[in-house]
C-alpha cells in the first residue's frame, strides 16, 4: 500500500473546517456586528481552506484515473 504525504490525510479536517467558517460568515453577515473588517478577516482564513480543498478534490480524481 502507498501513501502519498500531503494534503489529503488532512482533508476531512480541511472540509470541516471550510463548512464551518463559511456558515459562520454566512451567519454573521446579517448581524449588525458585520463590517468590511470582519468580512476581511473570514477571507484571510476561509481562501487558503478552499486551495486547500481545490488541490485535495483534484488529487482524489487523479487518484481514481
Amino acid at each position: 500500500m502507498l501513501t502519498t504525504p500531503g494534503l489529503p490525510q488532512y482533508g476531512a479536517t480541511v472540509t470541516i473546517g471550510l463548512i464551518a467558517l463559511l456558515s459562520l460568515k454566512e451567519v454573521l453577515s446579517a448581524s449588525e456586528k458585520w463590517n468590511k473588517y470582519l468580512n476581511n478577516s473570514f477571507n484571510l482564513a476561509i481562501v487558503p481552506l478552499l486551495f486547500s480543498f481545490v488541490a485535495i478534490v483534484f488529487f482524489k480524481l487523479l487518484q481514481i484515473i
